[in-house]
């Protein structure tokens, strides 16, 4: 044994904080009034709750990892953030103590332990993207912090048509915000699709939409993408640029030509931030 080295009773009593936990931390959240998922230097940020929390369980300081850095006014049903603890707490009594010290337009849904090298960013394989739009004259009030008002008349299978064409690899630089410190631009789509249109029968929430519908004379349209990665505001101007498309403006194939185009000048807008959701992110099985 090294002279140093101290003997195996002795490490056998090191203090208990000194012994580090990782935990996978699911979240669901109402983006609105916030600054976005990325801590700022003002505004209130998704990450500055949860660390500010976290660092009244743990007495110290402690660094949280999000699978995507939603921006301000966008919302989560299943972002994912990792995060390394030297308290002892099992999982279960994490997500009742974040949840007692988080704003109610926050909340942890589920906590699991993790191995030591989890890290909810660099180990995500898959994240799913829901944007909503509500077509009609009048949007409800209960609907105005969670989807697009598009007054227009939309052509629903046209705006199908063109989002298939973005699932594959594809080069999106046309599609990302200005200014991106992105290394490559090119991304791998596994779906993108215009949601179909659900049983009315099927659950509460198409009830209630069916009497909003039938109040302001329009219908709810559902955008979901499925990838392995996405570039800055990119999901965003790409629903910009279907509205456009639904709206006659563009032709189908415009979003193949901006795809080769690599300019953002030949795609459409960037949607507003309330419509979109951060739905799930996919891992490969924990070990």
């Amino acid at each position: 044994m090294k002279r140093n080295e101290p003997a195996l009773s002795e490490r056998a009593f090191f203090p208990a904080s000194r012994r580090v936990a990782t935990f996978k931390i699911t979240l669901a959240y109402d983006g609105t009034g916030f600054v976005g998922w990325q801590r700022q230097a003002t505004g209130t940020s998704i990450q500055g709750l949860l660390e500010d929390a976290l660092r009244e369980l743990d007495g110290r300081d402690v660094a949280v990892a999000g699978a995507g850095r939603t921006d301000a006014g966008v919302h989560a049903l299943g972002q994912v953030a990792s995060v390394s603890l030297e308290r002892q707490i099992d999982a279960d009594t994490l997500r009742r103590a974040m949840n007692a010290k988080l704003p109610p337009a926050v909340r942890v849904v589920a906590t699991e332990d993790a191995p030591g090298d989890f890290h909810a960013r660099f180990g995500a394989r898959a994240k799913t993207y829901r944007y909503r739009l509500w077509n009609a004259d009048v949007i409800s009030p209960f609907e105005r912090t969670y989807a697009w008002h598009v007054p227009d008349a939309l052509d629903v299978e046209r705006m199908a048509a063109a989002a298939r064409l973005i699932e594959g690899r594809h080069d999106f630089a046309a599609f990302q915000a200005a200014g991106s410190l992105a290394k490559t631009t090119v991304r791998d789509i596994a779906s993108s699709r215009i949601v179909p249109k659900r049983s009315t029968t099927e659950d509460t929430e198409d009830t209630d939409l069916r009497i909003l519908s039938a109040l302001c004379g329009g219908e709810l349209i559902q955008y979901e993408i499925t990838g392995g990665g996405f570039l800055r505001h990119m999901v965003r101007s790409i629903v910009g640029s279907l509205v456009e498309v639904g709206r006659g403006r563009r032709a189908v194939e415009s979003l193949e030509d901006a795809m080769r185009s690599h300019d953002r000048g030949t795609v459409g807008p960037t949607a507003p931030a309330e419509g979109l959701f951060l739905v799930r992110v996919v891992y490969d099985v924990m070990r």
